[in-house]
């Protein structure tokens, strides 16, 4: 670890002196990958500083110790500064350990996420409703934007299925182990007797795929121009701005009508396109190394219960990692950090036990 450290260390320092070059502004695309870096390293090497420092520190602490004899005053001062100086080091080696565990390289990259209802007919609508709602409030406390792709609503305001992007860096990260499926218990609004009904929604979440990450021959795609269904007025009677795009080899449909311009209605569906296109190369991926790498946490399977919301209980319990909250009215209102920083300290525990490196 001490080599990849000092290597770590050097590459950040000839990154900072680079940024000294007056003709790297010249070059925005080369700068701003460059400060991506180095702002990526900038925690490792912060971490690594303070552990040579903490060692010099002990080191010290450890000659004055040599030299107390028959100072009983000074011995026990620089006894207490060596056992500071090794519990600090133990601990700067362990968060270490944590940093140079490799990173998902979809971590920072923007993210589509579906939410369709699942069983329970009405009532999974509206729950996938109150889970876009909880994910929307969420992405505002935190600095993530949202933009709705596409949505299928019911009558009484849920939604069998709702497409959206959550764009902002680490957006991946924060959003990744909510795939799967999300389960609710509770009184529906159309139940008159009170009795309790278990329905689910369930959940992707799919990194957004770059252009140059899925390769598409324009020759494999069937391309419609329709009217728009819902809201709208006149215009929507007017124009043909929706867009379907029928994906030949794959057999996928992508529709979209959320813009009045065409052309950005296309250019959103080929998005979602490419999106999927890569969804399927990575599952493909992912499959051929489940066994040794894949994780419970966050394993995006689909068919897998990951979450109980239970309304008279007012808890939620996430199944995956045993954690349970009575705390549901807040989690509903986009209170969920806690549950994602749990998840993800779960995963790193479980890689760390693993051995990745």
């Amino acid at each position: 670890m001490e080599d990849k450290l000092r290597a770590i260390e050097e590459k950040f320092q000839n990154l900072e002196s680079s940024f000294a070059d007056p003709s790297l502004l010249e070059n925005p695309t080369e700068y701003a990958r460059r400060m991506k870096e180095y702002r990526t390293l900038e925690p490792v090497v912060e971490k690594y500083r303070m552990l040579c420092r903490t060692r010099r520190e002990a080191q010290e602490a450890n000659e004055l110790l040599a030299l107390s004899d028959g100072d009983a005053e000074l011995r026990e001062l620089a006894a207490a500064e060596l056992r500071r100086c090794r519990a600090a080091e133990e601990a700067l080696q362990k968060e270490l350990t944590i940093l140079l565990l490799p990173r998902d390289p979809n971590d920072e990259k923007n993210v589509m996420v579906e939410i369709r209802a699942g069983t329970g007919g009405e009532e999974a609508a509206l729950f996938a409703a109150v889970l876009y709602r909880m994910y929307s409030m969420y992405a505002a406390s935190t600095g993530f934007r949202i933009s709705v792709m596409s949505a299928n609503e019911t009558e009484l305001g849920g939604y069998k299925e709702i497409v959206f992007m959550v764009e902002g860096d680490g957006a991946y990260s924060r959003f990744r182990f909510e795939s799967g499926v999300h389960r609710v218990q509770r009184v529906p609004v159309t139940e008159s007797q009170g009795r309790i009904q278990t329905s689910a929604a369930t959940v992707a979440v799919l990194p957004e795929a770059e252009e140059v990450s899925v390769s598409i021959d324009p020759a494999d795609i069937v391309f419609e121009s329709c009217k728009s269904s819902g809201a709208g007025g006149q215009h929507i009677n007017k124009t043909e701005s929706a867009v379907r795009l029928t994906h030949k080899p794959s057999g996928i449909v992508i529709e979209c009508d959320r813009e009045r311009s065409q052309f950005k209605n296309k250019d959103t569906a080929m998005k979602m396109l490419r999106t999927k296109l890569y969804d399927i190369e990575r599952a493909k991926h992912d499959e051929e190394i489940a066994s040794s790498r894949r994780s419970q946490v966050g394993s995006g399977d689909r068919s897998q219960r990951i979450r109980t919301y239970n309304y008279p209980q007012g808890r939620m319990t996430d199944h995956r990692i045993g954690l349970t909250l009575h705390s549901l009215d807040s989690i509903l209102n986009g209170d969920i950090s806690a549950i994602i920083d749990a998840l993800i300290s779960a995963d790193t525990a479980e890689r760390l036990q693993r051995g990745e490196n």
